[in-house]
């Protein structure tokens, strides 16, 4: 079955996928059609900032615009199972697929499958489309309804085939969801433990003590510079940055986020590496091997972000670190105990950013370093089990990026 009554004839191109299921390799190859032939495109429809609810509730809708989730409103546009495709903003040709009822706004595309095309098939077809190749606009770029149409797509000659692609698909998505959601166990797990191996604000006693430990003396309340040194950032000029090689890496607000988003919080690599000379230059201090750096000004301050270093370094003028005083705390305690506070309730400015004086006076509470090593080593053990969870993930993403690209054969790129 072809995606519309006309759409294929005999001056219809085709593509054959790279990777196909053995019951269809004696099939017809793919047609390869306008994306109107597949399915029917139209922008959702506008709704007043004031008509948005930020919680859910049993009484509203899901409300989505071009980045996603925006809130939740009292009525919904549409029930079933469409692909939404983003116009505008950060997740422009973004494509997710929605199943119930919810409200689309005008900067989403609601796609509705063709008769003879399998909705989930169009999903992952549309994923794999690159649409935001064809945004147009300089100041915000954005999608039309009349662009898209025109975009190209190879549909197989057979529902059948398509319902077996989306099948397979489908199948590795809900295996990542289900590891995702051990992840996400995992993360909650260690959350809770956390709240109970560390006091409360206002306390000297967590509410969870190892057996060697119960006897102990009360955790000592005292400053962040009793435990810890501070070390401070420096300029980065422009002239000295990409270089991929060099004696220590220079670490930056952006290799924060690149590593917790990879799973991982020990920073081991960098964007840019300086030389020793460099770094005299400079007039740089390095940072020493197990120091927490994270971002002391701007928005990024708010994220609370914080990695482990894993070996000597330098870090720029928007980041700072802590090291550990031998003899009164370890790194990795310090590490935990730090990625508790909140620097934004410490902050000043319009711009929150925080001094090194500042730091050094933000109130901490900690036991005796053999009790530290416990309370670390625990914890540490199920960061392990995360970032082993988190690579699992990563896996299954990749192999999942590899299989659609040899079981959807790619179309040339059309001019908009």
């Amino acid at each position: 079955m072809t995606p519309t009554k006309n759409a294929a004839t005999s001056a219809t191109p085709t593509l054959s996928p790279s990777l196909r299921f053995p019951q269809f390799l004696a099939d017809n190859a793919w047609n390869v059609v306008p994306l109107n032939a597949a399915c029917q495109m139209q922008a959702g429809r506008f709704v007043q900032a004031s008509e948005i609810h930020e919680r859910e509730s049993h009484e509203l809708y899901p409300c989505f615009g071009g980045n996603g989730l925006r809130g939740y409103t009292a009525t919904f546009t549409h029930s079933g199972m469409y692909p939404l495709i983003g116009r505008q903003g950060a997740l422009c040709g973004n494509v997710r697929l929605e199943v119930g009822e919810f409200h689309a706004t005008e900067h989403a595309v609601v796609t509705t499958a063709r008769s003879g095309v399998d909705v989930v098939w169009l999903y992952y077809a549309l994923s794999l489309a690159n649409l935001n190749q064809y945004a147009t606009g300089q100041a915000q770029p954005g999608l039309s309804v009349e662009v898209l149409d025109r975009v190209p797509i190879a549909v197989p000659p057979t529902e059948r085939e398509q319902h077996k692609v989306a099948e397979c698909l489908s199948t590795l998505d809900e295996l990542i969801n289900a590891e995702s959601e051990k992840l996400n166990t995992l993360k909650t797990h260690k959350q809770g433990l956390m709240q109970q191996l560390f006091p409360r604000e206002g306390e000297t006693l967590p509410r969870l003590r190892f057996p060697e430990f119960r006897d102990a003396p009360e955790w000592r309340t005292g400053r962040a510079s009793d435990i810890a040194e501070v070390h401070q950032g420096y300029g980065f000029p422009e002239g000295e940055q990409g270089k991929l090689a060099g004696d220590y890496p220079f670490y930056k607000v952006s290799d924060i986020s690149r590593t917790l988003a990879a799973g991982s919080s020990r920073v081991d690599t960098a964007a840019n590496y300086i030389t020793h000379e460099t770094l005299q230059k400079l007039k740089a201090k390095v940072i020493p091997t197990g120091a927490t750096i994270f971002a002391k000004i701007g928005e990024a301050l708010r994220l609370n972000r914080r990695v482990i270093t894993t070996r000597p370094c330098v870090i720029d003028n928007n980041t700072a670190g802590v090291k550990a005083i031998d003899g009164q705390a370890t790194d990795l305690f310090l590490f935990y105990i730090w990625s508790q506070v909140s620097l934004e309730d410490h902050a000043g400015g319009v711009v929150p950013a925080v001094s090194k004086s500042v730091i050094e006076r933000i109130p901490v509470n900690y036991p005796e370093v053999p009790e530290q090593e416990r309370i670390a080593s625990c914890i540490s053990s199920l960061d392990d089990s995360i970032a082993a969870q988190s690579h699992r993930i990563r896996a299954l993403e990749t192999h999942k990026r590899g299989l659609m690209q040899q079981l959807f054969p790619a179309p040339e790129r059309v001019d908009a």
